[in-house]
This record gives structure tokens, sequence and C-alpha cells, in this order.
């Protein structure tokens, strides 16, 4: 899940932007930090999972500028998770075969920010690392996630980052009593593309049905053109059957005129 908000609160040092792997001695900022931006609320295991390494690859943000000791304090932060395809919910959008084994994907989890330091780019830098490592590898065709139907600065950003919304999900999220949608976001790499739309299946048909007709059209041509043998003009104004015995020349149209 991810959240944004257009908040730009003042930071009162310049900050120094650094990157680096998210460690166990993180784990009660990252507790916080989720626990601030996020409507849902992450089991304890999911950040035992996340700063052990366990099947969770991640990344951290930290201002090197930050005062009072905080300097290797995470400020931002991305988890996610490499999935198979064929059992993933977005299999079925790869136009590649992801029923092959092997065949895998990135899921992103979490993408947050701590307010302060918003529109700073952290976020931008952080989706660009986990587009990278999931174009390490071979296998790997897409990164995907979810963002709920009402955070329209993070379908702005995902879409700025040139994520692709494949499908609305109804009810996705359970969140203090109430139902919420979730959009569904892909990025494409190594090769991975979505399957041909409808209108995009409609469109090779035709173009296929009209080369085959010109095709068709050709050889008939062709066919009629070998029956009669014809010759030029001497006046260079047509063709005229060589079997008749008159011909009558004329100036008008396509040249020579038989009778």
């Amino acid at each position: 899940m991810t959240q944004f908000s257009m908040v730009d609160l003042k930071i009162s040092h310049r900050p120094i932007i650094s990157y680096r792997p998210i460690r166990p001695s993180d784990l009660d900022v990252l507790e916080q930090i989720h626990g601030d931006v996020f409507p849902i609320r992450y089991e304890s295991e999911f950040f035992q999972n996340v700063v052990n390494g366990r099947d969770i690859v991640s990344w951290g943000a930290v201002d090197r500028n930050r005062p009072n000791g905080e300097s290797d304090e995470i400020i931002g932060f991305v988890t996610a998770r490499l999935v198979l395809a064929n059992e993933s919910e977005i299999g079925d959008m790869l136009q590649c075969d992801s029923s092959k084994s092997g065949q895998t994907l990135v899921y992103i989890l979490t993408l947050g920010v701590v307010e302060t330091y918003r529109n700073l780019g952290i976020a931008s830098t952080l989706i660009r690392e986990v587009i990278k490592y999931a174009s390490s590898i071979p296998t790997c065709r897409a990164v995907y996630l979810h963002v709920i139907s009402y955070n329209n600065p993070a379908i702005h950003f995902y879409k700025k980052m040139l994520f692709k919304c494949v499908r609305r999900l109804h009810d996705f999220y359970f969140i203090n009593g109430q139902h919420y949608d979730s959009y569904l976001f892909v990025y494409y790499v190594n090769g991975g593309r979505s399957p041909c739309s409808p209108l995009e299946l409609v469109t090779v048909v035709v173009t296929c049905m009209r080369n085959g007709l010109k095709s068709v059209a050709a050889r008939l041509w062709k066919n009629d053109v070998k029956s009669p043998k014809w010759s030029k003009c001497k006046e260079s104004w047509g063709l005229m059957r060589t079997t008749q015995s008159k011909r009558v020349l004329t100036p008008e149209g396509s040249g020579c005129e038989c009778v």
C-alpha cells in the first residue's frame, strides 16, 4: 500500500538524502512510520520479516544531515516481495506464458515517506530502486501494486512513474468497518507486456483480413493478365489484343480500345 498527501512542511535544515537496506535496528522506527502514514495496521511478523529480509526486499531513505543523532534514522521506505507469476493476481495481465515455471513478478507491499520529507523525490527514487531490482532478475516480467481508490496523489504519482492502471478491484480494502476499492498498477520489465486488448485484437484481425484480400486480388489480377496475350501499342497509349484484326487507337482514357 502507498500513502501520500500534498502537505509540504518545511525542514529546518538542508537535507542530504541517501539510501540503504533496512536493518534490524530500524524495527521501532519502521513500525512507527507505518502506523503514522497508513490506515491499515500491519502485524509484527510483517516488520520482523522486513528488517530481517525474510522473503522481503526493502530500501530505506535517511537524512545524513539530520540533527540530534538521527542521521541514520529512516525517513522513507519501500518494501517488496518476489512472487511467482502463476500464483499472482496479474498472471492474466501478462502476454508471456505466466504458467511457465520460473516466471516472476515483484509486488510492492508498502511505500511511505515521513510527512516533513515529502515532495523531495524520495518516493520516486525508492520506486526506481525497485524497478532496477526487478529488471536485474531475468525471469521477472513486471512490478505491481495496489492503491486505494481515494488516494489521488498516489494515483497521480504512479502514472507519472509510467505505471499502467490495469484494473479496479471492488471492495479490496476493509478499513474501520468500511469497504474501499483498489486500483491495480503495473510496470512491465524485461520485455513483459499486457496481452492484447479487445480493440488491439480487432485491429490485428482487420489488418490480417485486409492483407489477405490484397493477396487474393493480386493473384487474380496476375492470372487475368496471363490469359490473353497483350502487346504495347506503337503509340504507347496502352495495350491491345494481338488476336484482333481491327484496331482503333483512341487518345481517350487508358489508350487502346479493341473492336
